[in-house]
């Protein structure tokens, strides 16, 4: 017997169809900050997913990976404070984060900036920079870009 092991990726087919068989399924992720607008924008351009709605009190929008897959909602609440990274006991931490797989990291970091987010000021001392960074979001939510292999 053959036992194949799969991996997978945000906009896997397997993932957006009622894989169990029970009439669930995943098909999207929201994150809050509290403007949807600038968040939706960033996400657009580092993505390239599509924003298909956009409430223009910035309290919502939803985008689309045109290949397909999961969608990203973006929720607005003037009450949100960014989660501090790194953890630290007492402080609101990250609940996820993104990994995003890149084919040239420095050209990903240099995008990020560019769309608005930033660089981690602590990156993991045990991780290699030429492989893995670790970026914030402009609402501050912690996100991997990394090379394919780490």
């Amino acid at each position: 017997m053959i036992i194949q092991r799969r991996t997978f990726v945000v906009g896997d087919p397997i993932l957006t169809r009622d894989a169990c068989g029970m009439g669930i399924k995943w098909v999207g992720l929201c994150l809050d900050c509290e403007w949807a607008g600038p968040m939706a924008r960033f996400y657009e351009g580092l993505l390239g997913f599509e924003v298909r709605d956009l409430d223009p009190g910035g309290r919502w929008a939803q985008l689309f990976d045109p290949r397909g897959g999961v969608h990203l909602n973006i929720q607005g609440d003037p009450r949100y404070q960014p989660p501090t990274w790194p953890e630290q006991p007492g402080h609101l931490a990250k609940m996820m984060h993104f990994e995003v797989e890149v084919d040239d990291l420095e050209d990903a970091v240099a995008r990020t900036l560019e769309l608005g987010g930033t660089e981690a000021a602590w990156q993991s001392p045990d991780r290699d920079r030429d492989r893995l960074r670790v970026m914030l979001d402009p609402a501050g939510h912690p996100f991997c870009l990394f090379r394919h292999g780490e």
